[in-house]
């Protein structure tokens, strides 16, 4: 679990690369600058882990590219104390920058495998997000709602339901929406049944998948 110099320096390296991507929000960029990327990946992809570039994490499921992390946070506008949902916890990356910028984060991981290997490697790096949970992302958590913000972080054909009531009055919904290719998109609850949305061009997620483990 080592973090050196070298890897601090390839994270400067990547928050200047984001940076010129178009990231602005500095409590994003602070924290892919803390967040030790390299420990969240097989050690075969160490060398590559500050590389602006998805890869596989087992079960079939990858860790976002870094830029895509950064995007995703910043259309959340995340303040301290924010109670986040997020859905798909996978390697636990987007979990530890949430966490960093100050989230209470409840995350849902369908796949036993991540959520058991990642339950146990969060605690190790100090990062205590305040719930993990295995179970089917859409429906959501209905025990702990309502939340700030709501992440999802697999592409879904549709915006689940359940996850919008679990969403407050004035919180936001970041979710990439489609089959292959998805569009960034953002919901802003307005009222009980009124929701302003929000388009943010293509990216590319694993499958929300419903039901199934």
């Amino acid at each position: 679990m080592r973090d050196t110099e070298k890897h601090q320096g390839l994270r400067n390296q990547l928050v200047k690369l984001l940076k010129e991507k178009g990231i602005t929000d500095n409590n994003v960029l602070e924290a892919i600058r803390k967040i030790p990327r390299h420990l969240f990946l097989d050690s075969g992809f160490e060398q590559f882990a500050y590389q602006d570039k998805a890869f596989p994490i087992g079960a079939g499921q990858t860790i976002s590219q870094p830029f895509t992390v950064a995007f995703q946070s910043q259309l959340l506008a995340v303040k301290k104390g924010d109670k986040i949902l997020e859905i798909g916890t996978g390697s636990g990356y987007q979990t530890a920058v949430l966490c960093s910028m100050g989230a209470k984060v409840y995350s849902v991981e369908r796949q036993n495998e991540l959520f058991k290997t990642t339950s146990l490697l969060l605690p190790k790096l100090g990062i205590r997000p305040k719930h993990l949970s295995f179970g089917d992302g859409y429906k959501g958590l209905i025990n702990y709602a309502p939340f700030d913000s709501i992440i999802v972080t697999a592409g879904a054909p549709v915006i689940p339901k359940p996850l919008m009531a679990q969403l407050k009055i004035g919180g936001r919904l970041v979710i990439p929406l489609g089959e292959k290719e998805q569009i960034m998109t953002l919901l802003l609850r307005k009222n009980e049944t009124q929701f302003e949305k929000h388009e943010f061009g293509e990216f590319r997620f694993v499958p929300l998948l419903e039901d199934k483990n």
